[in-house]
């Protein structure tokens, strides 16, 4: 049982750790007991839903984005840190930051003390039902997997904000964006082969929401093709051996897990193009479907103009 002194207006006073210990419980024990009675005053003094429609924080960048464009001024508290975050965010930084940032604890919750959170179906149940318990009503989000699970999800969320109006805009605006997209395509005779080779090396499968963007931007997944699976690894000697027409590079190239996106021996290929993109795009839809058919397209345009030299 080691033992301790410290000095005080009473001289040296012997202690032992086990006394030490337990006042530290102690303590541990007060700010729990605490921390809890002001959460809970917290919950009862919330206040009912603005005139606008709930107010609302939402910790999945995805939501973030679809967020933003649903929701009216002051409805959307914060969104999720990763929109913060180069990379990170679906909406683009300079939006996110647009709105204040939580990494999703219940204490920043109850600061904020929204009427609704907006979290993905990964949310911790223990942090889900200690939302609950404030009284706060939590709504999940799944994955997006093609561009009809994103227009569910973009209803969904205009339905939870109280903005069915707004949701339905971005809807046709998606709509609409596919449509001028594809018509540019319509004279095309041929698809385009491309890989999206991620961070690490994996690929994209085919049943995700970017294959779908892929066919609509005029290209077709070569991963796939070679019987390819989601998040399957793709070597560096396999892509060089037969290669498709574009590589959409969706890494960090000054990252050390991705420095085979960059790798020297991919400018020996003379008939493939090499091309950054960025990961956020891959796994959002709503407004992120707009940008990446945007980018996407605009490659397959520059592809078709070298086409039609050659030819």
């Amino acid at each position: 049982e080691g033992k301790f002194y410290f000095k005080g207006s009473g001289g040296l006073v012997l202690q032992s750790y086990r006394h030490r210990t337990a006042l530290r419980i102690a303590k541990s024990a007060i700010l729990s007991v605490t921390t809890l009675a002001l959460l809970g005053c917290m919950a009862s003094e919330r206040k009912e839903p603005t005139t606008f429609g709930p107010t609302i924080v939402s910790l999945n960048p995805c939501s973030d984005a679809v967020l933003a464009k649903v929701t009216r001024p002051g409805q959307l508290l914060a969104v999720s840190h990763f929109s913060h975050e180069v990379g990170g965010s679906s909406m683009g930084v300079a939006e996110g930051r647009r709105y204040p940032a939580v990494s999703g604890s219940v204490e920043e919750i109850a600061r904020i003390s929204p009427d609704i959170v907006v979290a993905d179906v990964f949310l911790p149940p223990a942090t889900e039902q200690a939302i609950r318990d404030l009284g706060i009503r939590v709504v999940t989000i799944g994955n997006i997997n093609s561009v009809a699970d994103s227009l569910l999800q973009v209803r969904q969320l205009s339905e939870v904000s109280r903005n069915i109006d707004k949701g339905q805009l971005l809807v046709r605006d998606i709509e609409d964006a596919i449509l001028k997209f594809s018509s540019v395509l319509q004279a095309e005779a041929k698809p385009i082969s491309a890989i999206v080779w991620q961070s690490g090396g994996i690929v994209a499968g085919d049943n995700t929401l970017i294959a779908e963007l892929l066919r609509l931007s005029g290209f077709f997944n070569a991963a796939a093709v070679r019987g390819m699976r989601q998040a399957d690894y793709l070597p560096l000697e396999v892509m060089l051996a037969h290669p498709p027409e574009v590589i959409f590079a969706a890494g960090e190239e000054a990252s050390q897990e991705d420095r085979l996106l960059s790798h020297p021996a991919l400018s020996a290929l003379k008939d493939t193009r090499r091309v950054a993109f960025d990961s956020a795009l891959l796994w959002c839809g709503g407004p992120t479907i707009i940008r990446a058919l945007e980018e996407l397209s605009q490659v397959r345009r520059e592809l078709s103009a070298e086409r039609q030299k050659v030819g």
